[in-house]
């Protein structure tokens, strides 16, 4: 027999969890025929086959975390590991039935479930063997999975940290290990603002005034050699809430590509989380963060800086503050903000005048 090893997942990446099979052992599969879908950090992977040939065994179990180059699965070796790999070649044995080239849910027990789904039910401790599908043609969604889960926990949750959760616990650990964070708060007066306006489109216009305004901001800070690197684009993480944890894909170069263009690529990205459809490049690549946390709810907030980012960006609930205009007493909108930096690259006299820039901006009109 040959094994077949987790390859090397490019950027850097050292491990990655298995999330779900989509072959059986015993199975034949022919050259880039998907076998197993794997979590790297917030991205789902699917891997294909390298070989065309049979499966012999699995080496590792769904939920278990692999190293790069540690063994998935076993291939058979010998002319039965081949058969039925050319076009037109005819097995010796007798007529009969066709072996099906994937385990079906009626010979196998196996759920019919999405990558996706079933991240999610490794993320909530749901079998999907137990999981009445609502989906066309007996699938498995995710809103079949989470009512599963609230029914079996009761709603809460337990167990060691999977997938998103755990790679965000580590992220933050890290974060709060390296960083030196301090945070600076204020508020911009958005009285002029169209009542439809777009809040996060003004925002990452307003943080790129900033980054221009004050490009230390916009810079990698190396612990090892206590060095800046400048960076020429601004590439805004953009941190977006999800039940399977925080998730913060990027939104690169996004300066150049245009403000008519804001909109698609938030959603877009949105869109991504939800499905978890994004590749792990769509997470990489950060110079700046931005968090909008005040459509959910709070004012002020002390972030976390994820090196080697040196500055995060946070947004609070629109409020209405009275302000004393000609000895009158007037009612305006205003948009807190919150800048936590890391104080070991920035000054704080940066972080200021940072804010300044990006104030400025949020209280012109559209």
């Amino acid at each position: 027999m040959s094994t077949f090893n987790l390859p090397d997942l490019g950027e850097g990446l050292q491990e990655a969890e298995i999330v779900a099979w989509h072959v059986a052992e015993g199975d034949h599969v022919v050259v880039n025929q998907p076998l197993v879908s794997v979590e790297t950090e917030k991205a789902v992977v699917e891997i294909p086959s390298p070989k065309a040939g049979h499966i012999a065994k699995f080496l590792v179990r769904v939920g278990e975390r692999v190293k790069v180059g540690a063994p998935l699965l076993s291939f058979e070796e010998g002319p039965h590991a081949e058969t039925g790999t050319v076009v037109g070649e005819l097995a010796k044995a007798g007529p009969g039935p066709r072996r099906p080239s994937a385990p079906t849910i009626e010979s196998l027990g196996v759920a019919r479930a999405s990558p996706a789904v079933r991240a999610r039910a490794r993320e909530l401790g749901v079998d999907l063997a137990r999981v009445m599908p609502s989906g066309p043609d007996g699938t498995l969604t995710r809103a079949d999975v989470e009512a599963a889960a609230t029914i079996t926990r009761g709603g809460g949750g337990g167990g060691a940290l999977r997938g998103a959760r755990r790679t965000m616990a580590l992220n933050m650990a890290r974060a709060w290990r390296e960083v030196a964070h301090a945070t600076l708060h204020d508020e911009a007066d958005i009285e002029a603002w169209a009542p439809q306006e777009d809040v996060t489109c003004r925002l990452v216009r307003a943080l790129i005034g900033g980054c221009r305004a004050e490009p230390s901001l916009n810079a990698c800070f190396d612990s090892a050699s206590m060095s800046m690197r400048p960076n020429d684009k601004i590439n805004i993480g953009l941190a977006i809430d999800s039940p399977d944890g925080l998730f913060v894909p990027v939104l690169h170069d996004i300066a150049a590509a245009g403000p008519q263009t804001w909109r698609a690529r938030i959603e877009a990205a949105k869109k991504g989380v939800k499905e978890r459809s994004l590749a792990a490049e769509d997470f990489r690549g950060a110079t700046i963060t931005l968090s909008n946390f005040g459509t959910i709810a709070g004012q002020h907030a002390a972030l976390v800086v994820m090196p080697p980012q040196v500055a995060i960006m946070g947004a609070g609930r629109i409020t209405d503050r009275l302000i004393r205009t000609d000895g009158q007493p007037l009612c305006h909108r205003k948009l807190p903000l919150s800048l936590t930096f890391d104080h070991r690259a920035v000054t704080g006299g940066e972080a200021a005048r940072f804010m300044r820039a990006v104030i400025i901006d949020l209280q012109h009109q559209a």
